[in-house]
C-alpha cells in the first residue's frame, strides 16, 4: 500500500506543530507527528510515509544524527525544519542525506511547496511498500510479521525484524556494521557492532544461512531475491 499523501513531523514546538498539521492537512495531506527522535523511531517502524520533516533540536536525539539513521533504513524524502542557521548545520544534513534545509519562521506556503518538490525527487514506489515476498517468507512491515509460505508464522523480535527488512528492501546493497547499527537504532541507546552479528546468527537459525550474505571485512547483504520484483 503507497502512502504518497503521509507525512511524519518530527517536532517538540506544539504550537508550531499544530500550524504545520493544520496547513497541511487542509492541502490534502495526512500528517502524523512525534515530539521526540525515540517516538519518530517507533512510528517509522509502524508505517510508510513520503516525507518526513524533522527539527534539529529534539529532546533526545541531535536532527543530524536522526537523518544520517533514516537515511540507512530507506530513500524517504527528508526535509529539514529548524531554526539553526549555521552554514555547518546546513551542509551537515546534506552530506548525511537530506534531501531540503529551512530555516524558521517559514511561510507555511513554502513549506507545502517545498514538501510537494521533496516528494516529487524522491517518489519511489518501493520505498513506500508495506509487504516483501522474501524467498519463501512473507514479510509485513506494518504489522512487523514473518509468515512462511506453509502459513506458519516465523517469531522475530523487533530488532532482528527491522534488520531483516532492512537488507531485503535494499536490492542486494551491502551494509556495513556500523550502517546497520543505524538501521535498528530506536534512540533507546546504543548498539554495538557484536550485536549486528548475534542478530544476523538468529535470523540465519530461523529462515536459512543463506538469507543473509556475510560479505568478508565489509558486512552483509540479503542473499535472497524480493520476489515481488518479478
Amino acid at each position: 500500500m503507497s502512502n504518497h499523501n503521509r507525512i511524519l513531523l518530527v517536532e517538540d514546538d506544539k504550537q508550531f506543530t499544530k500550524i504545520v498539521v493544520g496547513f497541511l492537512s487542509k492541502n490534502g495531506y495526512k500528517v502524523d507527528t512525534a515530539g521526540t527522535a525515540s517516538e519518530m523511531f517507533k512510528k517509522v517502524d509502524k508505517n510508510s510515509y513520503s516525507c518526513l520533516i524533522i527539527d534539529l533540536t529534539l529532546p533526545d536525539e541531535d536532527g543530524i544524527v536522526i537523518t544520517r539513521k533514516l537515511r540507512v533504513r530507506s530513500q524517504v524524502g527528508i526535509l529539514v525544519l529548524t531554526g539553526r542557521e549555521e552554514m555547518e548545520d546546513r551542509l551537515a544534513c546534506f552530506n548525511v542525506g537530506a534531501d531540503d534545509f529551512i530555516t524558521k519562521p517559514v511561510d507555511p506556503r513554502e513549506l507545502l511547496v517545498r514538501v510537494q518538490a521533496v516528494i516529487r525527487r524522491t517518489s519511489n514506489p518501493k520505498q513506500n511498500i508495506d509487504t516483501l515476498h522474501l524467498g519463501p517468507v512473507f514479510l509485513d512491515h506494518t504489522r512487523h510479521e514473518a509468515v512462511h509460505e506453509n502459513g506458519s508464522a516465523v517469531g522475530f523480535t523487533p530488532a532482528e525484524f527491522t534488520l531483516l527488512w532492512t537488507l531485503a528492501n535494499a536490492d542486494g546493497k551491502l551494509f556495513t556494521r556500523a550502517a546497520l547499527v543505524d538501521a535498528i537504532s530506536t534512540g533507546d541507546g546504543p548498539i554495538s557492532y557484536r550485536a549486528i552479528d548475534i542478530l544476523v546468527s538468529r535470523i540465519r537459525k530461523k529462515l536459512d544461512k543463506g538469507v543473509i550474505v556475510t560479505v568478508p571485512n565489509k558486512g552483509y547483504k540479503c542473499g535472497w531475491r524480493d520476489n515481488n520484483s518479478d
